[in-house]
């Protein structure tokens, strides 16, 4: 073991408490993306007092932030999350991800010098959002110009390294048509309600011709105002995924088909909104990948194999564009969650229990250990400042 890693470790055994505290406070006052006031503030106070030099609304966001400790040329940033899902609060846990990365910060950072690294904790609001959301708002914006790795741990019911994340798009698709009396006058109206049915119906026979790994899903947000008015405004909101983000665009251009026919066949116009800047698949640097693996076993915890359900478990996140810029990890931390996974109701309890607590500390000492490990390994330390 690296001399570095005890002093990590020392400095993470005595805020364990605090980051318990940190994480118990965000999963009682649970933040939509973008409106995340309180988390950002509080994890702004956390490492602020830990010594980072911390600056607030970055990127134009309000509630993203970025925290810097050390001096050294090899730069690290650990991103963290902590925008809630709407009616479920913490249902994926970004409350979790928001106390690891912390601790992770501040633990590596106690010994920065030592490694010759710059760590940098990274406030990424409105993961959830599904489309122009945190990461990529900052990306463009410049908040991870520099860095030369990135990581972050998220938790699931199970730990995993290298989880399947794959590109998705976020939209809402609007028909506008024209109300009129539903029972004295219909023939007056143009039926949205009946265009957004001629897409969900379009919708459900394209399934049976897309890729096994591409996935369609969405609710109907709007459907009318009364059922003796013919609906004139109705909306859906909608993600569509595919492994790459080539070939979510092939499948885009046959899911927006679907919702020009409901248009076509009624007469009533669509609007797409938003879409336009989608969650990239998470590229995983396998070497920091197996590094992380390593050093999480060292701490205590044990990967599942998941064989073929490893492809059918798939999600996305902001963090693949992230990762198509710079080299990046993004594993799976387990909370003892079965049978509940995310975003059900019974994860989100899971996330304040024992083992979700227990998670805290072992996802911030293996990120800060890997940290310690990609300093200290010259042939690493080389190829990562060498992508920049």
């Amino acid at each position: 073991m690296h001399p570095a890693k005890p002093g990590a470790k020392e400095k993470l055994d005595s805020i364990r408490p605090a980051l318990v505290e940190l994480s118990h406070r965000i999963h009682s006052k649970p933040e939509l993306g973008f409106e995340e006031e309180h988390a950002s503030v509080w994890l702004s106070e956390t490492l602020d007092g830990a010594g980072f030099r911390v600056e607030k609304g970055v990127a134009g966001l309000p509630t993203a932030f970025v925290a810097r400790a050390g001096s050294g040329p090899l730069h690290i940033g650990i991103c963290a999350e902590y925008d809630c899902l709407p009616g479920i609060g913490h249902a994926c846990g970004h409350n979790l991800i928001a106390a690891m990365s912390a601790g992770a910060g501040i633990a590596a950072a106690k010994v920065a010098d030592e490694l010759g690294v710059t760590i940098t904790v990274l406030g990424t609001p409105a993961e959830e959002v599904g489309n122009a959301s945190g990461k990529i708002v900052m990306l463009e914006g410049g908040a991870f110009d520099g860095l030369h790795a990135s990581m972050m741990v998220h938790p699931a019911p199970f730990d995993v390294s290298t989880m399947k994340l794959i590109a998705a798009s976020m939209f809402d698709a609007c028909y506008h048509g024209k109300e009129a009396h539903a029972s004295a006058f219909p023939e007056q109206g143009i039926n949205a309600a009946d265009a957004l049915t001629i897409a969900q119906m379009s919708l459900g026979l394209l399934r049976q011709h897309i890729r096994q790994s591409d996935r369609i899903h969405g609710i109907v947000t709007k459907g009318g105002d009364a059922p003796n008015i013919v609906p004139a405004h109705t909306s859906a909101k909608y993600i569509i995924r595919a492994d790459t983000l080539a070939e979510l665009e092939e499948l885009r251009e046959r899911v927006v088909r679907c919702f020009e026919a409901g248009a076509l066949a009624t007469g009533s116009r669509l609007e797409i909104l938003g879409g336009d800047k989608p969650y990239a698949n998470v590229i995983h640097d396998m070497e920091m990948a197996a590094i992380y693996e390593r050093n999480a076993q060292a701490a205590g915890r044990k990967f599942a194999d998941l064989g073929p359900m490893r492809d059918r478990v798939a999600a996305s996140t902001d963090m693949g564009n992230v990762s198509h810029k710079i080299p990046s990890i993004h594993p799976a931390i387990g909370i003892d969650s079965l049978p509940a996974s995310n975003h059900q109701p019974e994860f989100t309890a899971a996330c304040i229990t024992a083992a979700a607590d227990q998670a805290i500390y072992d996802g911030a000492l293996a990120m800060a250990w890997t940290i310690a490990d990609l300093a200290t390994s010259d042939q690493t330390r080389s190829r990562l400042m060498a992508k920049h």
